[in-house]
C-alpha cells in the first residue's frame, strides 16, 4: 500500500459489443430496418473505461486477438493513454464479441455472446506475470468471466498484500463462481436475482427462491424478502454487499455501518491521478456523521443504506451498472469514503443511461459532483439491527 502511483488492477474481458435496435418492432424470420453500431464493451473494459475518464489509470489485464475486433478495443485503449501491457494479443484468439438486439425501452430483447476466449486464454499463468503489479495495487477488480483458477489465483495475490477484493457477478449463472474465492472477497455488487443465486451457491442449497419478475414491491418490502440472502454474504466473509435494484436504486449493505467502512487507499497514500476527484466530491459530499450507526458488537448487526436512483433521459441501459462500479472504484482509489463513492458511482451511472455507448466518451466532474451531491443526500439508512 505504500506505493505512491499504484493503480487499481482491472482483471476481465474486453468484447466488441455489436447493438442493432430496430425502428420498427421486428418480425422473426427477416431482417428490419434499423441501426446497428460498434460499441467497445465487456465489463472490465466498461469499468476500467469509465475510471480513466474520472483521472484514474487502472493497469487492465485481459485477452484479445488480433483481428477487426481486437484491433478497435486495442486502439483505444492506446488513445486513452492506459498500459496494454497486462493485455495479451495473439493471432489465435477470437476477440470476444456480443450482438445485442434491443426493443424500443433499451432494455436488450435478444443477443449471442462469443467470449470463450477469456476463459480459455486468460490464464492463471498470464495472471501471475502481474503479480508485482497486483500486489501494491490499492484495489482489484475481477469479473465472473473468470474461470476458477483464474479467479482464484488473482484474488489470492491481492488477499496475500491487503488489496481488497471487488469481485463483479457479471451473470445469474456466473455469480455462482464467488464460491471460489469468498474469503478474499471485499466488495461485490449483485443484483437481486444474482444475489439470491451467490448466497444458495454458498450455501450449497436452493434455500432462496428468485422473485417474480415485473414485480412491484416498494424499496423496503423487497429488503426485507432479500435480507437473509444478503446476510450470508456478509456472514460468509464479504465486507461490503451493494444490491443494485434498478430503477429503484440501490442498497449499500454491511456489518456494522458505513463508517466501519474503510477506503482502500489512505488519503496520505492517495496517487496524483485521484487528487482533482477527491478534492471536487468533499466540497460536495463532505462525510457525513449521520451514518455512523455503528455499535460495539457490530458482528451481528446488518446495516443497509438506500441509495435512490437519479431521474435521467434513458437512451440505453447496457453500461449503467459497469459505469456505477467504475465510478465507485475510482473514487475509493482517489480516497473517498464508501458513501461518498457510492454517490459518484450512482451519478456516472446516470451519465451512462443518457448516451449510446456503455461509457460516455466525456464524463463532466462537475456535472457528476452536482449529482453525486444530490445521491448523497437522498441516502437514507434502511435498516440498522441485529440478525441473531
Amino acid at each position: 500500500m505504500e506505493h505512491r502511483g499504484a493503480e487499481a488492477v482491472i482483471i476481465g474481458g474486453m468484447v466488441l459489443d455489436i447493438h442493432a435496435t430496430p425502428s420498427m418492432p421486428a418480425n422473426p424470420r427477416t431482417t428490419t430496418p434499423g441501426r446497428v453500431r460498434y460499441v467497445l464493451g465487456g465489463v472490465a473494459r466498461n469499468v476500467a473505461e469509465c475510471m480513466s475518464k474520472l483521472g484514474a489509470k487502472p493497469y487492465m489485464i485481459s485477452a484479445i486477438g488480433l483481428d477487426m475486433a481486437g484491433n478497435l478495443l486495442l486502439e483505444q485503449w492506446k488513445s486513452a493513454g492506459l498500459s496494454i501491457e497486462g493485455i495479451l494479443k495473439n493471432s489465435n484468439i477470437e476477440t470476444p464479441v456480443v450482438c445485442n438486439i434491443f426493443d424500443a425501452n433499451g432494455e436488450v430483447a435478444a443477443g449471442v455472446a462469443s467470449v470463450e476466449a477469456i476463459d480459455k486464454y486468460l490464464t492463471p499463468d498470464w495472471i501471475l506475470h502481474f503479480e508485482s503489479t497486483i500486489r501494491p495495487a490499492p484495489l482489484l477488480f475481477v469479473d465472473a468471466n473468470l474461470n476458477f483458477p483464474s479467479l482464484q489465483a488473482s484474488s489470492k495475490i491481492a488477499a496475500d498484500s491487503g488489496c481488497p477484493v471487488w469481485f463483479e457477478p457479471v451473470s445469474v449463472t456466473k455469480s455462482k463462481r464467488i464460491t471460489s474465492i469468498v474469503k478474499h472477497v471485499t466488495y461485490t455488487s449483485p443484483n437481486e436475482d444474482e444475489l439470491i443465486a451467490m448466497a444458495n451457491a454458498l450455501l450449497g442449497a436452493d434455500v432462496f427462491s428468485p422473485l417474480e419478475a415485473n414485480h412491484n414491491l416498494s424499496t423496503v418490502s423487497l429488503f426485507h424478502m432479500l435480507k437473509p440472502a444478503i446476510w450470508v454474504l456478509l456472514e460468509k466473509g464479504i465486507k461490503v454487499v451493494v444490491l443494485t435494484l434498478g430503477s429503484q436504486g440501490l442498497i449499500l449493505c454491511s456489518k456494522g455501518g458505513p463508517k466501519h467502512i474503510k477506503s482502500p487507499l489512505n488519503k496520505t497514500t492517495q496517487s496524483g491521478s485521484g487528487e482533482k476527484l477527491y478534492k471536487t466530491i468533499m466540497q460536495k459530499c463532505p462525510p457525513n456523521s449521520c451514518f455512523d450507526v455503528s455499535e460495539p458488537n457490530r458482528s451481528s448487526r446488518l446495516s443497509a443504506v438506500h441509495f435512490p436512483s437519479l431521474p435521467a433521459s434513458v437512451v440505453r441501459l447496457t453500461g449503467a451498472g459497469d459505469c456505477l462500479v467504475g465510478g465507485t472504484l475510482a473514487s475509493l482509489c482517489a480516497g473517498l469514503d464508501i458513501m461518498q463513492s457510492i454517490s459518484v458511482g450512482i451519478a456516472v451511472a446516470k451519465a451512462a443511461v443518457e448516451v449510446e455507448a456503455n461509457v460516455p466518451s466525456v464524463i463532466s466532474l462537475a456535472a457528476i459532483a452536482h449529482d453525486a451531491k444530490t445521491a448523497y443526500s437522498g441516502a437514507k439508512v434502511l435498516f440498522h439491527q441485529s440478525m441473531l
